[in-house]
């Protein structure tokens, strides 16, 4: 047989009796294979101003601005 699903009803207390997906802990209806993409695969992208890769590349921009501060401060 089958492993089982580990979800559990928050109403009844039972487990899940759907079977778990091969390599997971929980059945297609709790969470195995979920989810959408990420960037331009996700149907919500709209710009990619949020996107992982710019919001990392302003992080270190800033961090180079605040460093070219603190050497200009030295220097003055």
């Amino acid at each position: 047989m089958a492993p089982r699903c580990r979800a559990k009803s928050k109403r009844s207390g039972q487990r899940c009796k759907a079977p778990a997906v091969f390599g997971w802990a929980v059945c297609r209806m709790h969470g195995a294979r979920g989810g959408h993409g990420s960037g331009k695969k996700n149907p919500a992208y709209k710009h990619g101003l949020r996107s992982q890769e710019l919001v990392e590349m302003r992080k270190a921009i800033n961090e180079l601005v605040r460093e070219g501060k603190e050497v200009e401060g030295l220097i003055s």
